[in-house]
């Protein structure tokens, strides 16, 4: 892992029940990845998850995590870096909240950007810094083409992931040459349980093919990874869109 990018062998997965996070542990399982920390809030869906990947001869723990207690991040990651080396930490977790609802009710906006954004820094500053003690590892955020421009539809989940992809180039950047990478992956829309129920958007992909792209991405030593790789070239046309254009789109 030190000279050259290769697959993990120990992953730590934040936000444990993520169904992203879960099909990327086990394509990773299945390319070689023998230790799996699962972090996430206590809960049978989490003890579940676990079971299911040491079914793929995995040895798996969990560890219990919350986004929205910054003050215990140090000190639950802590514990899991102080077991054995982690190859890889894989920022998962996040919510959409329910953009008609929390503008009229400004608390349930905080919790979006709190859990997106704040619980994203602090975990993320805490895993860069003990994958910089060890010397080596991925740091996997899981960002989104919502945050390349704020659209009327999901302006408050997309300024919080603006934020958290602005602040993963930056930690990038303040890691290069450290041995430490840090892998930026920007879905598009994604079939999950969170999105069930949600009118499908243009470009929509799933867990798995999330995961197989973070694969990609890890073989390449990528820097930002986009799913599919199409919206790249569509999110650069939108990003330059004029207002007046970009305000009249129907999503």
């Amino acid at each position: 892992m030190k000279d050259a990018p290769a697959l993990p062998q120990s992953l730590l997965v934040l936000g444990g029940t993520s169904e992203i996070g879960l099909a990327t542990a086990r394509r990773l399982i299945a390319r070689g990845a023998r230790t799996v920390w699962l972090a996430g809030r206590p809960s049978p869906a989490l003890e579940q998850a676990a079971e299911g990947l040491r079914a793929l001869g995995a040895d798996t723990r969990t560890v219990a995590f919350d986004a929205l207690d910054p003050a215990s991040h140090e000190t639950v990651l802590g514990k899991v870096f102080a077991e054995d080396a982690v190859d890889l930490v894989l920022l998962a977790f996040g919510v959409l909240g329910d953009q008609a609802h929390d503008e009229r009710e400004p608390l349930r906006a905080v919790r979006v950007a709190q859990t997106n954004y704040t619980g994203a820094v602090s975990a993320g500053l805490v895993a860069a810094s003990a994958l910089q003690s060890q010397g080596h590892g991925f740091l996997v955020v899981l960002s989104a083409t919502a945050g390349e421009r704020a659209r009327r539809a999901d302006f408050i989940y997309g300024s919080s992931k603006a934020g958290l992809d602005t602040f993963a180039q930056g930690l990038g950047d303040a890691l290069y040459g450290t041995g430490v990478r840090v892998m930026i992956v920007r879905p598009g829309f994604v079939r999950t349980r969170m999105t069930a129920g949600r009118a499908r958007e243009p470009f929509a992909t799933t867990p798995q093919e999330v995961a197989t792209a973070i694969e990609l991405g890890l073989r390449r030593g990528s820097e930002t990874v986009w799913v599919p790789g199409a919206l790249r070239l569509v999110a650069a046309v939108l990003r330059h869109l004029p207002r007046t254009l970009f305000r009249r789109l129907p999503w």
